[in-house]
């Protein structure tokens, strides 16, 4: 054999140990506990985050939905002194010292016994608009325990024989520890009906926002006494507001209103005599709410030459026809209130 001839080595390939990836289990237990920390976390942060934070409009809305909520007031009132809340609601307002030109107002003198029934919406929320061309046929309801316990705005209604209606007032119950209930007996300010007052606890010289109805169906919208109402011939009449449109003008408004986004009820009159009743639902998902502000855009785009603001949120009902138009807030349904508007 050649002794020059070497003979070449063959590398050694070392042996790789089978190594086994342990794959981690999934912990429904782990996540779930993570989701319940950052749900409590963001219920515990969240409000000083809004509240205290750069978001002005979106601190308006929460403070001013919650304000203007009977039962949820202390959604502001745990984080914010009565000081600072009053501060933030300071940044919207409605203001208006004009009272309602009722000459400026025809009433037609062949009557019109149509209603029209009219949706509105948009993607942000949904709303319907009554249109009654008969402005005589409107009037003032009440519930028949008044003093004691509200109704329905639709038991209001059958009560009366009206083939339509939206709430009214606002309301309070003195006997209550609470100073906002749902009893919806005890109204604020004054009722009158077909020229005769029901409730005041105003006093006779005291002035209050409200809407009024002439007996020739005119609709006066503003900050009056009970004697000048009576000076100007008024058969229906109840407290509430702002004025939203006074003398075909849009009621001078800061902001976004200062009562932030949540159901509203409204009530106007075009300048043919025509009567508006409009609803807007709210806090739910399919429609949000409305601001007041947008609110009054949609009542004068509607034709409204006078308009009022009306008790909202979970008042806010419309019956038309023996049924409930829109749907109330309120998780139990229609609420139990002290006042509504006929259409007899």
């Amino acid at each position: 054999m050649n002794k020059n001839i070497k003979k070449k080595k063959r590398p050694v390939k070392a042996r790789q140990k089978n190594s086994k990836i342990k794959k981690r289990k999934f912990s429904s237990k782990t996540f779930l506990a993570f989701l319940a920390f950052m749900l409590v976390f963001t219920a515990c942060t969240g409000p000083f985050a809004l509240l205290y934070g750069p978001f002005e409009n979106a601190k308006r809305n929460y403070v001013g939905a919650a304000m203007t909520s009977m039962n949820h007031q202390f959604l502001a009132k745990w984080f914010l002194s009565d000081e600072k809340i009053a501060e933030i609601l300071g940044g919207s307002s409605v203001s208006s010292s004009e009272n309602t030109n009722v000459d400026e107002i025809k009433i037609p003198k062949v009557k019109d016994g149509t209603i029209e029934l009219n949706e509105i919406e948009n993607s942000k929320y949904k709303g319907y608009l009554l249109v009654i061309k008969d402005p005589t046929r409107v009037k003032v309801g009440y519930t028949s325990k008044l003093k004691k316990e509200g109704e329905t705005t639709s038991k209001i209604a059958e009560n009366n024989g009206a083939i339509a209606a939206i709430n009214g007032g606002g309301f309070t119950d003195k006997s209550s520890n609470a100073q906002w209930t749902g009893n919806g007996g005890l109204p604020i300010g004054i009722i009158m009906n077909n020229g005769k007052i029901e409730f005041n606890d105003l006093g006779e010289d005291n002035k209050t926002d409200l809407l009024a109805i002439t007996k020739e169906g005119k609709l006066i919208v503003g900050n009056y006494s009970v004697n000048e109402l009576q000076k100007l011939g008024v058969q229906e009449a109840l407290s509430f507001g702002p004025s939203l449109v006074v003398n075909g003008k849009m009621t001078p408004m800061s902001g976004d209103g200062g009562w932030g986004i949540a159901p509203r009820t409204v009530i106007g009159q075009r300048a043919d005599g025509a009567i508006l009743f409009l609803v807007i639902d709210g806090r739910s998902i399919t429609s949000l709410g409305a601001t007041l502000k947008e609110a009054q855009e949609v009542i004068y785009k509607c034709g409204a030459v006078n308009a009022i603001n009306l008790d909202g949120g979970k008042s806010t009902t419309m019956y038309y026809e023996g049924d409930i138009v829109n749907t109330p807030s309120d998780s139990l349904g229609e609420r139990a209130i002290p006042t509504a508007i006929i259409v007899k």
